[in-house]
C-alpha cells in the first residue's frame, strides 16, 4: 500500500478543538503539546540555547546544587553576624516606600523589638528617616520567611554545605497566626519573641552544641517519604529533628525543656526556617557558573518577585509579585490578601515544596485543590528542571526524584512558570496570616533574566 492510499492521519497542534472534532469523525490523529515561548522572549531564547558553554555550564550548576550536603550546625544570635543597624528581608531589595502591609508591621515590631522605639508612630517615623538600612536575606547567606525580617534579637538556624563549604542562615519558626513575619506586631508577639531570644535560642544552640550537626538533607530525604513537601507541610520532618534534639534539650536544660518541647511539638511548620537554610545553601553552592541559566534563588517581598540566575551572579530580575489563589482562614477572604511574600520559595527553587506536592497528596486540603492537582503540578515541572534530585525522591511517582534545577531558558520555551504553594499574609499591618494557597510567578521575571543572559553570550562574529 502507498501512502497516497492509507487512511488520513493528521498532526494536531495547541488546543485540543481540532483533535476533538478529528476524533469525532473517526480521523487517526497525533495531538503533538506545542505551546509558544514567553511574549518578548523568541530571539534571546534563540541566542541562550546557541550559547556553546550553555550545556556544560548548566551541567556544572546542577552537579553543584544535587551534590550539596547541608547540615545543620548550629544555632547562633542576630547580632554575631549582622552589620550595625541593618535589619533583613525576604525577597529583592525595596525600600520603606514601597513596602506591603506585612513587610512595614514586621519592621515595626522588629523596631519594637530592638527597643529602637517606644511605639509604632515613633518606628514608623525613623524607618521613614531610614535610620535602620534595609537589605535582603539573601544578600547576606540568609532566607526568611514570608516578611523574612531579621534584627539582631533573633535567633538563626546556621547550616553549612559539607560538600562545597557554604554557610546559610534562617531565623527560628514562630509558629502560625498572629506572628512576626505575617506582620503582626501586637504585645503577644514581642512576648514570644523576647520568649525566643531569651530562652528558645540559647536551648536551642547547647542542644546542638551535644548532639553535634546533623543530616538535614537525610531528613528531608525521608520526610518527603513521610508524606510532607517540605514547604506548606512539614509534620515528619519537624517530628524528625525533634527525635534528633529532644534528649539534648533535656539534657542541656531540664528545668526549661518542657516549655521548649512543648513549643516545637506545637508547631508544625518548625522545621520549615532548618530546611529553607538548607535549601539556600544547596542553591548557593550552584551560583557563579558562566553561561548557565539554572535559578539560584526565586523570592518575594510582597510587592515584587524576584529571581536570580547561577550565570549572571547577583543580579536580580523581577515582576509583580501575584495574590495567591487558595483557601482562607475563619472570615477572611481574597480582598485580604496581600500579593506574595517571602523567601521560602528557596525550596521550590531546590526541587521541594510546589516541585515536589505529589509526595504529599495531603497537603491540598491546605492550599485547595484535589489529590490530582498535586500529582499534576510536581509533573508539570519536569518540563522546565534540568534534572531529578538524586536523594529527593517521590514514592507515587515510582521513587522518581523530585524535579530540580529550573532554567530560564526551558520557563521561556514551554511558558510554563514555577508553581509555589504559599500562606497568604494579610495585606493591612498587624493581621497576621489569611490562608493558603497555590500562586505563579510573573513572566516577566524570567524573561528579563533571559534577555540579560542573551546580553552577556559573546557574539562568535565581533
Amino acid at each position: 500500500m502507498s501512502l497516497l492510499d492509507a487512511p488520513p492521519h493528521v498532526i494536531t497542534v495547541g488546543t485540543s478543538l481540532l483533535d476533538d472534532a478529528l476524533a469525532a469523525q473517526a480521523v487517526p490523529t497525533t495531538p503533538v503539546a506545542w505551546r509558544p515561548p514567553l511574549p518578548g522572549a523568541a530571539r534571546a531564547l534563540a541566542t541562550v540555547l546557541a550559547d556553546p558553554r550553555r550545556a556544560a555550564a548548566n551541567a556544572e550548576a546542577v552537579r553543584r546544587l544535587t551534590s550539596a550536603r547541608p547540615y545543620l550546625v548550629g544555632v547562633r544570635r542576630a547580632a554575631e553576624v549582622l552589620p550595625e543597624r541593618t535589619f533583613l528581608h525576604a525577597g529583592p531589595p525595596i525600600t520603606w516606600e514601597r513596602a506591603s502591609g506585612p513587610m512595614r508591621g514586621a519592621l515595626i515590631g522588629a523596631m519594637l523589638l530592638e527597643g529602637l522605639a517606644s511605639g509604632e508612630e515613633e518606628a514608623v517615623r525613623r524607618l521613614e528617616r531610614g535610620e535602620v538600612e534595609l537589605r535582603p536575606c539573601h544578600e547576606h547567606g540568609a532566607v526568611g520567611p514570608m516578611a523574612g525580617v531579621v534584627c539582631p534579637s533573633m535567633w538563626l538556624f546556621e547550616v553549612r554545605d559539607e560538600e562545597h563549604g557554604g554557610t546559610a542562615f534562617c531565623s527560628l519558626n514562630e509558629g502560625l497566626g498572629k506572628v512576626l513575619r505575617y506582620g503582626a506586631y501586637g504585645p503577644e508577639v514581642l512576648e514570644r519573641l523576647r520568649w525566643m531570644d531569651e530562652v528558645l535560642g540559647p536551648v536551642l544552640a547547647r542542644a546542638l552544641a551535644r548532639t553535634g550537626p546533623i543530616d538535614l538533607r537525610a531528613l528531608v530525604a525521608q520526610a518527603l517519604q513521610m508524606g510532607d513537601e517540605l514547604h506548606n507541610r512539614n509534620r515528619a520532618a519537624t517530628s524528625l529533628l525533634l527525635r534528633e534534639l529532644a534528649p539534648a534539650v533535656v539534657e542541656a536544660a531540664p528545668g526549661q525543656a518542657a516549655r521548649v518541647l512543648r513549643f516545637v511539638i506545637g508547631n508544625d511548620h518548625f522545621f520549615l526556617n532548618a530546611g529553607m537554610a538548607a535549601a539556600k545553601a544547596s542553591t548557593d553552592a550552584a551560583r557563579g557558573v558562566p553561561g548557565s541559566s539554572l535559578v539560584v534563588a526565586m523570592a518575594r517581598n510582597g510587592t515584587d518577585f524576584g529571581v536570580q540566575v547561577s550565570g549572571l551572579e547577583g543580579r536580580w530580575f523581577t515582576g509583580p509579585a501575584g495574590v495567591p489563589d487558595g483557601l482562607y482562614l475563619g472570615a477572611y477572604g481574597p480582598q485580604d490578601a496581600n500579593p506574595d511574600i517571602g523567601d521560602s520559595t528557596i525550596t521550590e527553587t531546590s526541587g521541594l515544596g510546589g516541585f515536589a506536592m505529589a509526595a504529599a497528596p495531603a497537603i491540598v486540603r491546605f492550599v485547595g485543590g484535589e489529590v490530582e492537582d498535586a500529582f499534576a503540578a510536581t509533573r508539570s515541572m519536569y518540563e522546565i528542571t534540568l534534572a531529578e534530585h538524586p536523594a529527593y525522591q517521590i514514592p507515587g511517582l515510582g521513587f522518581r526524584g523530585t524535579p530540580v534545577g529550573i532554567d530560564v531558558a526551558l520557563v521561556a520555551r514551554t511558558g510554563v512558570l514555577p508553581v509555589v504553594n504559599t500562606g497568604i499574609a494579610g495585606r493591612v499591618a498587624g493581621t497576621g496570616q489569611v490562608g493558603a494557597g497555590l500562586v505563579r510567578p510573573p513572566a516577566e521575571a524570567f524573561v528579563k533574566a533571559l534577555l540579560a543572559l542573551a546580553d552577556s553570550v559573546s557574539d562568535p562574529f565581533e
